[in-house]
């Protein structure tokens, strides 16, 4: 009877357990669907968020063009403008704030700054933050002998500033390959030199050089891995960057993601072996509780033998019953034995 109590309390206590191992288990599956649902949501937005940024890009340089054509028509009222840009040091402040202007427009603060100071004690005008690097961004230019080449009259003047010119811009690469491409402080193995003013990017870009046999300025800047921007052409460079940020920001949470379900699998292995465990358990509580039963069977079949009085004619049959319930003792005394051993 005590064996039949134990083996119930342990089965209850057991099947106590499997329900709330089930519990935890549909706890689990329905954490993982959660974070699946989660995942395809963030990643759907992502997408949408990505084809809007392109749609966006494109009606930003719609209205863009339509801005260059307002300047354009200002321009025109305006006498001299290299008259307004011939003290270097406002043309600098001036390029500055144009650069400053344009960053703030599209990038968020936290990917670039101004003024940035290396260790070498060098100032940049402003770095882009792009993933665990900088991209050093310059925003001075010489253009005093830009403004003598569009001054001058013979062809004699036009290439002897058009030399200076092109001496002096690869003297400003030099300069900027030098002071602030820096990988060993974090920088991009490139910088890039802002041109404020689309008609001397056409110069340096576009323009071929008729009277120099020099190597061309566009060849020259991209071996000294400085790259030529202009205000149209660094705003896509920034639109580039900017979808390459979300697209940073979109591999991280997939690596969150895949974290978060690796936590998972590892709790479900977890909990597969406690399972097993308990099932080894209940299988080895079952045998025994058969086992006990059994015995407690044969127990009770041999005591009612021996409660039964004898009758006439058959005393001879006591020593044999007596003999039979002796077996049984000693069966029940073997198995028990086994069962200790076991």
């Amino acid at each position: 009877m005590e064996y039949l109590i134990f083996g119930s309390a342990v089965i209850i206590i057991l099947i106590l357990l499997f329900i709330l191992m089930q519990k935890q288990l549909t706890n689990l599956r329905e954490q993982l669907r959660r974070s699946l649902e989660n995942s395809d949501q963030i990643l759907s937005q992502r997408i949408e968020t990505s084809g809007k940024v392109i749609s966006d890009v494109q009606k930003d340089l719609v209205r863009l063009e339509e801005s260059n054509k307002r300047i354009y028509e200002v321009g025109k009222d305006i006498s001299s403008l290299q008259d307004i840009l011939r003290a270097p040091k406002l043309r600098g402040t001036i390029g500055e704030f144009l650069l400053s202007d344009l960053l703030s427009q599209i990038l968020p603060d936290r990917h670039f700054s101004l003024s940035y100071q290396f260790k070498s004690g060098e100032r940049v005008d402003a770095i882009i933050r792009l993933g665990s690097r900088l991209v050093p961004v310059d925003s001075k230019f010489p253009l005093e002998n830009f403004r003598g080449l569009l001054e001058a009259k013979s062809d004699q003047d036009k290439r002897s500033y058009q030399k200076r010119f092109q001496r002096d811009v690869k003297g400003h690469i030099d300069s900027i390959a030098r002071k602030y491409i820096l990988p060993d402080e974090g920088t991009y193995n490139f910088a890039l030199m802002y041109i404020p003013a689309e008609n001397v990017y056409y110069e340096i870009m576009v323009k071929k050089d008729i009277w120099s046999e020099e190597k061309s300025i566009v060849d020259y800047s991209m071996d000294k891995k400085v790259i030529p921007v202009s205000p149209n052409t660094f705003y896509v460079y920034l639109q580039t960057i900017l979808l390459g940020l979300k697209g940073l920001e979109i591999e991280r949470d997939a690596q969150e993601i895949v974290s978060t379900l690796g936590s998972l699998r590892g709790d479900f292995s977890r909990f597969k072996k406690d399972f097993d465990l308990t099932r080894r358990h209940l299988y080895n509580a079952t045998r025994c509780y058969d086992s006990a039963d059994r015995k407690l069977q044969r127990f009770g079949d041999k005591l009612e033998q021996l409660e039964i009085p004898p009758k006439a004619g058959v005393e001879s049959d006591s020593s044999q019953v007596e003999l039979e319930a002796a077996s049984t003792k000693r069966e029940i005394e073997t198995d028990e034995q086994g069962e200790r051993s076991i």
